[in-house]
Formats: structure tokens, C-alpha cells, sequence
């Protein structure tokens, strides 16, 4: 809120001089501009703290494009990290000329916006650019967890069509579902389970790969840890606010920390979780196993991570381990496969953070920052997510499964998509030496 001084006010208080107009004038125009000034920098505060934690959710793309790298066949390297390129990029063209417009719009008729359309009266007293760039970040988030689902067997041309259409026009409703709504602050929901549910759809309709392995993911996996304080404070939009007294220790800015605390813990309580339970099931220790585990805690906190205690966010980090470990256990029973365990990480872990955040949110943090909040109207919202991205996404890859645009030849699979796709490998082999009778020697990799 902006102060003001009226000179017509001030001026009597000055006294009945013949200059107490003017220096009331004086006095009044000094005071406006500091106020002037005050906002001013209020705007440049929040949004160079949006923009910074645009560029920290923007990076999460190079630890997707390093984790699918770790999870691939050598021989396929240089196509997953060209997707996770055109997956940003396409993303970037198709957010721009409908994406934001359809998800923010206003006014709207309930489903789809009407204005923003090619970002059309931008900036405007509600959205300025670093608001778009902030959205459109996570729009490729999805696509990027969709990427890792349907890796190493898929046509190019079908990377291109499904994430244009992913991120190009996407859902909205203006509609408060039981007059309360539903709290996924980061995105447990609209990021998590859209992109688990599109890549489930995308590799369920492909078929399982011609065969099955693992690398290290751990750079991958760091990148995406220090993106998540991007996507989970910087969720907030604005730091420089205050929780009632202006003057108190206890702001914004608080929330803002609490969140990234209660991201760390259920991310980490996930990952050792996950690398003791996996030690009891199969009875050893895996590098790629913990490195999801830790994933998926970060999925689950996503949707309350502002909303709920520390304590709180180490029993969403331990429960969805598990959710993750049996969904891994139904995926290798009916022989689902995906490379990133994207569907089961994103989708199963997303899924119980919704009901989580329900469960366990604290009052006091919910006034903060909502109205409120039933259990029943985060129940919906993951059966609309559901249904939604499978009456969208399903078809598509169906389509272009029938067009024969959606996967790639046996032999283009046994031979690499680096090579008959991009007319080389993105690693350089040494040659195998011989010994002194022509036979090849074991160089151990």
C-alpha cells in the first residue's frame, strides 16, 4: 500500500506564513517520491527473487537432460539430450503463443483464457514477463518428465508433436471445487502427475524397450536437488511481504525458508528410505535407486511444501519411498517399461503428495496463503488430472502410433538412435588393441 501527503492537509499545520503553501508543496512532492520509491523497489524485490528462482527451476532441465544421460544406452546419448533440448525450446515457442494464455488468461470462460494470447498486453498490473517465464519453466518440467518415459525407442518427429501439444494448450478452471479449492502449491498435481500420467500413456502405447540396464545418475540428480529451490520457494512469486505488523521478524520471507527446509528433509528422509529398503528387498545397495528415491520425495513435497511442518515433510520423504517401491514392484509384473521410472516417481509419488498435503497441512500456513482446503476436492483433483491427461495425451500417442510416427524399427533400436538418427555417437571409443595372435583384448568397459 502506497502513503501519500496532500499539501492541503499539511498546509494549515505549517502555520499562516505567506511561503507555508509552497513549502507544504515542497514538503509533499519529497515525501511522494520516496513512497514512489518504496514501491518501486518492492517490484524490483519480488521479481528479481521470481526471476532468480526461474533460473534455478530452468536448470532442472540440464539435471533431466544429465539424469536421462545416466539412464540411457550409450548408444542412444545423443538423442535424449537433443529432446531435452527441443522439449525447453518447442516448449518455449508454443507456451508464448498459447500455453500461458490458455492457463492464465482472464477473464475466462471457465476452461480456457481469452487473453495473453503471443503475450499480448504484457506487462499488465496483474502478470509481468518474469510471471510468464516462471510458468513456462514448469510447463517443460512436465514435458522433460514425459521425455524420460518414452527414451531410446521413439521417433523424433513424435518428441516434437507431443511436447507442443503438452505444453501448448493446456487446462484451467476458474471454479473453486467445494468452495475451497485444492493446495498443490508447486505442483505435486499440475506438474508431478500430468507428466507421469502422459509419460505412462506414452510408454504403456510403445511397448517395453528391447532390453533393460543402468548407469550413474548422481550429477543428474544434484542438478535437480538445486533446481527444486526454485521450484518449491520460489512458488511463493514475492518475497518482500509481511504476515500482519509490519516490522516483525516473521514474513514472506520465513514461508520462503520453511519451504526450501521442508524440501530438503522429505527429499533426503526419501532417499534413505529408499537405499535401507531397497538393501532389505533385494540386498544390496544402488546409487540409481537412491537417487529416484530422493526424487520422489521432492515430488511429494512439491504440492504442501509451504503448508506443513518440518516433521511433517519426513513422513511425506518416507511414505513416498515406498509408494515408489511398489509401483516399481506392479511396473516390473506387467512388464512396464520406463526408463526414468517417470509414471511411478512423478505420477505415483505426485499422487500421494496431493493426499498428503491434505492430511497434514497446518492451519496457521494455510491462512497464509489459501482460503482453504478439504481432503474430498484433493481426492478430485488427482481423477480430473487422471482423466485429463489420458483423454488428451492417450489418443495422441495412439495416433501416432497408427501414423507409424511413434516408434522406431527394431533395427534402428539395436543400432542406436545416435547413429540413424543423428549420424554419429555422442561418445568417442577408444580401439580395441590386439594381442600378438589377433585376438581382441579385454580393455574392461
Amino acid at each position: 500500500m502506497s502513503l501519500s501527503c496532500s499539501p492541503d492537509f499539511l498546509g494549515p499545520l505549517l502555520g499562516s506564513a505567506a511561503n507555508s503553501t509552497a513549502a507544504a508543496d515542497y514538503i509533499c512532492s519529497q515525501f511522494n517520491a520516496v513512497s514512489n520509491k518504496f514501491i518501486d523497489t518492492g517490484y524490483a524485490v519480488d521479481n528479481t527473487y521470481l526471476l532468480f528462482s526461474t533460473y534455478l527451476v530452468f536448470s532442472m532441465q540440464l539435471g533431466f537432460a544429465m539424469l536421462c544421460a545416466g539412464s540411457v544406452r550409450a548408444k542412444n546419448t545423443m538423442n535424449i539430450m537433443l529432446t531435452n533440448v527441443l522439449d525447453a525450446a518447442t516448449g518455449a515457442v508454443f507456451y508464448y503463443l498459447f500455453g500461458f494464455a490458455m492457463a492464465f488468461g482472464t477473464p475466462s470462460n471457465g476452461f480456457i483464457g481469452q487473453q495473453f494470447f503471443g503475450l499480448s498486453r504484457f506487462p499488465s498490473l496483474s502478470f509481468d514477463y518474469g510471471y510468464f517465464l516462471y510458468q513456462w519453466a514448469f510447463a517443460i518440467a512436465a514435458a522433460g518428465i514425459t521425455s524420460g518415459s518414452i527414451a531410446e525407442r521413439t521417433q523424433f518427429v513424435s518428441y516434437l508433436v507431443y511436447s507442443a501439444f503438452l505444453t501448448g494448450f493446456p487446462g484451467r478452471t476458474d471454479n473453486l471445487l467445494f468452495g475451497s479449492g485444492v493446495i498443490d502449491f508447486a505442483g505435486s498435481g499440475v506438474v508431478h502427475l500430468v507428466g507421469g500420467t502422459a509419460g505412462f500413456w506414452g510408454a504403456f502405447i510403445e511397448g517395453p524397450r528391447m532390453g533393460r540396464f543402468e548407469h550413474n545418475v548422481v550429477l543428474g540428480t544434484f542438478l535437480l536437488w538445486f533446481g527444486w529451490y526454485g521450484f518449491n520457494p520460489g512458488s511463493f512469486f514475492n518475497i518482500l511481504k509481511t504476515y500482519g505488523k509490519s516490522g516483525s521478524y516473521y514474513g514472506q520471507w520465513s514461508a520462503v525458508g520453511r519451504t526450501a527446509v521442508t524440501t530438503t528433509l522429505a527429499g533426503s528422509t526419501a532417499a534413505l528410505t529408499t537405499l535401507f529398503g531397497k538393501r532389505l528387498l533385494v540386498g544390496h545397495w544402488n546409487v540409481t535407486d537412491v537417487c529416484n528415491g530422493l526424487l520422489g520425495g521432492f515430488a511429494a513435497i512439491t504440492g504442501g511444501a509451504s503448508v506443513v511442518d518440518p516433521w511433517a515433510a519426513i513422513l511425506c520423504g518416507f511414505v513416498s519411498a515406498w509408494v515408489l517401491i511398489g509401483f516399481n514392484k506392479l511396473a516390473e509384473k506387467f512388464k512396464y517399461d520406463d526408463p526414468l521410472e517417470a509414471a511411478q516417481l512423478h505420477g505415483g509419488c505426485g499422487s500421494w503428495g496431493i493426499i498428503f498435503t491434505a492430511l497434514f497441512a497446518k492451519k496457521e500456513y494455510v491462512n497464509e496463503v489459501y482460503p482453504g482446503y478439504t481432503l474430498a476436492a484433493h481426492l478430485v483433483q488427482i481423477l480430473v488430472i487422471l482423466g485429463w491427461v489420458s483423454v488428451t495425451m492417450g489418443p495422441l500417442f495412439y495416433l501416432l502410433r497408427h501414423l507409424n510416427l511413434l516408434r522406431i524399427t527394431h533395427e534402428e533400436e539395436m543400432a542406436g538412435l545416435d547413429l540413424t538418427s543423428h549420424g554419429g555417437h555422442a561418445y568417442e571409443y577408444p580401439p580395441v588393441p590386439e594381442d600378438g595372435n589377433g585376438t581382441l583384448k579385454h580393455l574392461g568397459f
